[in-house]
């Protein structure tokens, strides 16, 4: 795969006459991912025609790169190339999305994902662009928060991932993490994202669960076949759960309470 992706930087830099390497460190920057334990990433890139550029690519086809998919190798960091030529035309880096994924248990249907994304424009004004330091590090930074639910007439607890972004002074804002840069910057850099763990989760619909002094029990509405099972006022009628290594309990997230019988 790296191989590929050299000889399209190469086709890159000779129609673009721009001094780079074969995907060296000026025709590419750094993605870092600080996550926490048990998170990964995906990654697409995108591309569009290079300033000054007239043309178009059929379809789009191939204006897009992706990273750690499901169908490659999975790596640590990533390198992405700054300019493609497809078809023909030479391209530049657009955007690059992120895809935050937290990961719950060991099936593949435990995990869930949320979105960052780094925008890369030729031009951004000083406010909107973010800065490197001194060793060609920028950080952009991200706070992600668990909710939780039961699906199925088992109630399987599963896990809902939101991810927001945490502004210049520490908070946590409503859009999700981002930053943004310009092309003329990024030859050579690194940029991590630093995603943080929100320390509590919370039930991912209101009133279908009630805080205990341990944790949360799970109402139970009408029955096990009653998918949303609201409260209603009834705080006295409980219903067991089940977590994804199929411990029944009774309480989350201490599951101190388990029962041998099965809902």
């Amino acid at each position: 795969m790296k191989r590929i992706f050299q000889s399209l930087a190469l086709g890159s830099c000779l129609a673009l006459s721009v001094g780079c390497s074969v995907f060296g460190k000026s025709d590419s920057f750094t993605f870092v991912p600080d996550f926490p334990p048990d998170f990964k990433y995906e990654l697409t890139a995108s591309y569009v025609p290079a300033k000054g550029q007239t043309c178009t690519v059929p379809g789009g086809k191939g204006t897009q790169l992706g990273f750690n998919k499901v169908y490659m190798e999975y790596e640590a960091t990533s390198e992405i190339p700054l300019y493609r030529t497809v078809s023909g035309c030479p391209l530049a880096l657009n955007r690059v999305e992120v895809e935050v994924m937290g990961i719950f248990g060991p099936g593949r249907g435990n995990r869930s994902y949320d979105d960052g994304a780094i925008a890369v424009r030729s031009e951004l004004s000083d406010r909107n662009k973010g800065t490197f330091n001194a060793a060609g590090e920028s950080e952009f930074s991200g706070e992600c928060q668990w909710f939780f639910r039961t699906v199925g007439p088992k109630r399987y607890l599963i896990k809902i991932l939101y991810c927001k972004k945490i502004d210049a002074q520490g908070n946590v804002a409503k859009s999700r993490p981002f930053t943004a840069y310009t092309l003329d910057q990024l030859p050579g850099k690194t940029v991590k994202l630093k995603i943080t763990l929100a320390h509590e989760e919370e039930p991912y619909m209101g009133d279908t669960w009630v805080k205990v002094p341990d944790g949360w029990k799970r109402c139970m509405g009408k029955g096990f076949e009653d998918q949303h099972a609201f409260c209603y006022g009834n705080h006295k009628d409980f219903s067991t759960f089940r977590m994804v290594d199929e411990r029944i309990c009774t309480i989350y997230p201490g599951c101190t309470e388990n029962k041998d019988e099965t809902p």
